[in-house]
């Protein structure tokens, strides 16, 4: 049965939707936020102070407030995916927004001429924020990362990752069981592969290979017979042959691990664990890393195909080699660059900008680690955030803490409805951070005022600060995605006024959609 909620049911539901979500999120805010702990059916309670992850566990009995609920998320979900940090902020702005927009609203405020008044009243906000936006120095991102993780030994291990990859793309975070922070940096080449035999690694954890033959082939292998001669080259030369295919014969397999038992040559068959699309452009870069030519059929193997690797490194899960000294790799990252610009979707986009990363400046792995699992889970998710909102700084960044909005906030000196809404909305932040720090946000408002705002106020050291010398920086680009997407989520729920749901009167009556009739 479907029921429809409208008027001041509607309105009422909705601002209990956005107090449970903004109003358990927003104590999280600033580096004296509190924690929440969540628990969940799939996995062991954990504790955490990162917003997004609050914000996509919160739900409601009420089905009214869980779907105004699951709307309103999406600010915070979406400036997690563009920017990966500012999602707490993005949830006080929406707060405010929505609470001062309807109290116009209920006095008779049109509410799409005041969406429109709002929108045009952000374009002024952002060029205002521009205006403020400095280029980050090396100090800068290791203080954002200190207080994005609020861990100094992560910031430093952050600060340093960004001064040595280009794309955040190329971080792998793995969680180990020890108490553990370290970045292993690798030039080259890295693929996810299967072994289609387990003899290599029975008595190792990995194997590692200098100057060997690699043959790639687009296709079943099953004739030893096609591959006798570059076989017979490779023991010859005493080189070791790598053959990545799209499977193997048992016979074949057999027959290469018996040649590898009996020390005659040491011969490796791979498998890339990516199908369809991907698989064919690991082939691509394979052969562009090693000069080898992939052979499409099982029939059209010669030794011309075959291509050199320096240095390969083998692991049950991953292939890893590094580059030969006469590789000419920028036209191949021109390439991936531009074909970059035309991916709209996000894990497309995210595999493309792996592969530039490894062909430019090289990835990075991060073993990340505590006693328990619950440390650790938080300890990662913590370092997520300074990856994220440390590369954002990259592109510039703002004075923290709320100040940049606050600024802005006292520079808006009209009466419009958008402009006192904005004017409050934008304060909101600043004023949380001091709430939460248990201080008192006027008074601290007032004096940075009074020095027209070229001063700060750091709430762990509980004193004031030079813009120009505090540690306390925001990401421009957080900011700006916080205000936006804020905004875009308050729009849409502003200008409705009806909510059509299944109403349930209890579990028996819930409509199934999977039940076959």
């Amino acid at each position: 049965m479907k029921k429809v909620v409208r008027g001041k049911e509607l309105r009422d539901k909705m601002a209990e939707a956005i107090d449970l979500l903004c109003g358990t999120v927003k104590q999280t805010l600033g580096p004296m936020g509190s924690n929440v702990i969540i628990d969940h059916s799939s996995f062991q309670p954990f504790i955490t102070n990162d917003g997004v992850t609050i914000a996509k566990n919160i739900e409601s009995d009420d089905e009214v407030v869980g779907a105004i609920i699951e709307i309103a998320k999406e600010a915070s979900i979406k400036t997690d995916e563009n920017v990966g940090d500012g999602t707490t902020t993005t949830l006080v702005l929406l707060e405010s927004l929505i609470n001062l927009s309807q109290k116009y609203i209920d006095n008779g405020v049109n509410p799409l001429v005041l969406k429109k008044s709002l929108l045009e009243k952000l374009d002024e906000i952002i060029k205002k924020l521009e205006d403020l936006r400095m280029d980050a120095t090396l100090d800068n991102l290791i203080n954002i990362a200190n207080v994005s993780a609020n861990d100094r030994e992560i910031g430093a291990l952050v600060g340093d990752i960004v001064q040595n990859i280009d794309e955040k793309q190329a971080i792998t975070i793995k969680e180990r069981s020890e108490s553990i922070l370290e970045a292993k940096y690798i030039k080259g080449y890295s693929c996810p592969i299967v072994h289609p035999s387990e003899y290599y690694f029975q008595d190792k954890k990995n194997i590692s290979l200098d100057e060997a033959y690699i043959l790639i082939i687009n296709d079943f292998v099953s004739d030893v017979e096609s591959i006798s001669d570059i076989l017979n080259d490779a023991m010859a030369n005493e080189k070791a042959l790598v053959i990545v295919a799209k499977d193997f014969d048992d016979y074949f397999i057999n027959e290469m691990v018996s040649l590898n038992f009996e020390g005659k040559i040491k011969c490796f068959m791979l498998k890339i664990a990516e199908y369809g699309v991907r698989e064919r452009i690991i082939e691509k870069d394979l052969e562009v890393i090693t000069g080898a030519h992939i052979v499409e059929r099982n029939s059209d193997i010669t030794g011309a195909n075959v291509g050199r690797i320096k240095h390969l490194y083998l692991d049950k899960e991953s292939l890893k080699m590094s580059y030969r000294d006469d590789i000419k790799l920028n036209d191949y990252i021109g390439n991936i660059e531009e074909e970059i610009k035309n991916i709209e979707d996000a894990f497309d986009r995210e595999f493309y900008q792996r592969r530039k990363a490894m062909f430019s400046k090289g990835m990075v792995e991060i073993n990340i680690g505590a006693p328990t699992k619950t440390e650790c889970h938080e300890k990662k998710m913590r370092l997520d955030d300074a990856i994220y909102s440390t590369f954002a700084a990259k592109k510039g960044i703002l004075p923290g803490g709320g100040i940049s909005l606050l600024k802005i906030a006292e520079s808006i000196d009209e009466d419009s409805e958008a402009s006192i809404i904005w004017k409050e909305a934008l304060k909101k932040p600043f004023e949380q951070i001091m709430i939460n720090a248990f201080l008192n946000g006027e008074e601290v408002k007032e004096k940075i005022k009074k020095e027209d705002y070229k001063i700060i106020y750091n709430v762990c050291k509980e004193q004031y600060e030079s813009v120009n010398d505090t540690n306390i920086v925001d990401a421009f680009l957080v900011v700006r995605n916080s205000l936006i997407n804020a905004c875009s989520i308050a729009n849409m729920l502003l200008s409705t006024k009806s909510l059509v749901i299944n109403e349930y009167q209890n579990n028996m009556n819930k409509v199934n959609d999977y039940t076959e009739i």
